[in-house]
């Protein structure tokens, strides 16, 4: 590829990105320059962007990232349902948590 082949590219982005990932690039030894080139390409080659683009499912509660407050509200609101007799079984709980988190 001549010079003449190779057109300019202009882009805006966050300066605090921009230099977290030109860190990146340079422990790898790649040019900014070329990892934009790298990324045309797999875009010409997926005919789209190379990855999924799309807001992930949440992520499950864990107890631990949960205040005791907090832990002991869910704790009651479980017991309360039981209580009421709302429970759900073992597969019912696996198909709620296949559909909602996908796990």
């Amino acid at each position: 590829m001549t010079m003449a082949d190779t057109s300019p590219v202009s882009a805006i982005i966050d300066t605090s990105l921009k230099e977290s990932a030109e860190a990146i690039l340079t422990k790898l030894g790649i040019t900014p320059s070329a990892a934009i080139q790298m990324f045309y390409s797999q875009i010409v080659l997926h005919g789209g962007l190379p990855f999924d683009v799309r807001i992930p499912p949440p992520e499950p509660a864990a107890g631990a990232a949960l205040s005791r407050a907090e832990l002991d509200a869910r704790l009651m609101k479980g017991v309360e349902s039981l209580k009421a007799g709302k429970g759900y079984s073992a597969d019912e709980v696996d198909v709620m948590l296949r559909k909602e988190f996908g796990i």
